[in-house]
């Protein structure tokens, strides 16, 4: 008997593979020629700088922090420090991804970020990532300040989920 015996899975057999709830944050993104592999197709690490772009319009635009001012003035990072991501189905030239920010969970000093590229209505792509707030003076992990705390507990109130 073959050990591969399990039925196919349907992209929305996970709940990961399922679009976010509507109060999340979204941002759309074009997919380009500069993002396509010789298949035609985006190419994989391609995603982890979308995925980057999205967490910075978050935090300027969902969460009113601005990114730019956070990095350069307060000092602040957010390394990623684990990243992985499932591909269901994939994205070609020409395709508009809307990208959406789920917030899963918030620690200390870190964060889960649950992030969906969507194009109409599928999931074509979904990626966890977890990052660590740092002092950019030191590298050290520091505690999440306050008004990014409370900005972030507000964010995750108003996600519907």
């Amino acid at each position: 008997m073959h050990e591969y015996s399990e039925r196919p899975r349907r992209p929305d057999d996970q709940p990961s593979h399922r679009p976010l709830p509507p109060g999340c944050f979204r941002v759309q993104r074009p997919i380009r020629f500069s993002h396509c592999d010789p298949a035609g197709i985006v190419y994989f690490p391609v995603y982890f700088d979308m995925f980057n772009g999205a967490v910075e319009d978050w935090f300027t635009q969902g969460l009113d922090i601005d990114y730019a001012t956070m990095i350069l003035q307060r000092r602040l990072g957010l390394p990623i420090v684990h990243a992985e991501c499932d591909f269901v189905i994939p994205s070609r030239m020409g395709d508009t991804l809307t990208l959406g920010v789920l917030l899963e969970r918030l620690g200390r000093s870190s964060l889960q970020l649950r992030i969906n590229g969507e194009h109409e209505g599928q999931v074509r792509l979904s990626g966890s990532l977890t990052l660590v707030t740092t002092s950019l003076d030191d590298f050290a992990a520091v505690p999440i300040p306050d008004d990014i705390r409370a900005a972030m507990e507000r964010y995750q109130a108003g996600c519907e989920g």
